[in-house]
């Protein structure tokens, strides 16, 4: 069942998009910035870039984190798989040539964490991102269409949606799964933590999935239609 999921469009008022989203006790805030100028590797294309940056706030969760950026060390392998993430989703549904030279960075801060904090991430930097390329006034709204993104776990021999922390920190597979609004398969990750899962139970996790994506599309449109 998906959890209680709220979105809170123009939540910060400096941003050219922005969105709060609760999904149950994650919440996150998505931000998009518009800003001149591409990669250095995309320069002279005419074709513009999506980039996305993830962090979760120190209290994020039941104990301090420390930040990345004090360790040391940089970004973490999660953090930046969860960016590259965020960013290839969202410029799977948009006209990067219509673009020009620009650079959209979403940025997607966990505020509260307990489970889900990287499709939460997407479903908020989807409408922040659509409130952003509206406001560039282009002929046509770049963004072709929604995306939205579930978790999906076996707990208990049982095929749950939208974990949290608990459930996660159990299941016998977890699995993430990102679609664009209409259906199409956007990206699939699925790990089997204690034994190999069937692929009926796959069928019945990719159903549950897209029913739930489908409540999470419309959301995101109505929120974006007030």
């Amino acid at each position: 069942m998906l959890r209680p999921t709220t979105l809170t469009r123009d939540y910060l008022p400096h941003a050219e998009g922005s969105c709060l989203i609760e999904m149950g006790n994650t919440h996150v805030v998505c931000t998009a910035s518009i800003s001149n100028g591409v990669p250095r590797w995309l320069k002279g294309g005419g074709q513009g870039w999506i980039t996305a940056e993830y962090g979760m706030l120190p209290r994020s969760t039941s104990e301090r984190m420390r930040r990345e950026a004090a360790g040391g060390g940089g970004q973490g392998g999660r953090t930046m798989e969860i960016q590259r993430l965020i960013g290839r989703t969202l410029r799977s549904v948009t006209d990067m040539n219509a673009l020009g030279d620009l650079t959209i960075t979403l940025d997607c801060d966990v505020i509260r964490a307990d489970g889900g904090t990287r499709c939460a991430s997407i479903n908020g930097a989807a409408v922040a991102l659509y409130d952003a390329l509206g406001r560039l006034n282009l002929r046509k709204h770049p963004m072709r269409m929604m995306v939205g993104a579930i978790s999906l776990g076996i707990v208990g021999g049982e095929v749950l949606i939208d974990l949290d922390y608990k459930e996660d920190s159990t299941a016998e597979t977890d699995m993430n799964l990102v679609m664009a609004e209409g259906g199409g398969l956007i990206e699939i990750q699925g790990t089997a933590e204690q034994r190999p899962f069937q692929r009926e139970q796959l069928e019945q996790m990719l159903n549950l999935g897209t029913a739930a994506i489908a409540k999470i599309n419309g959301l995101q449109r109505k929120v974006l239609s007030a």
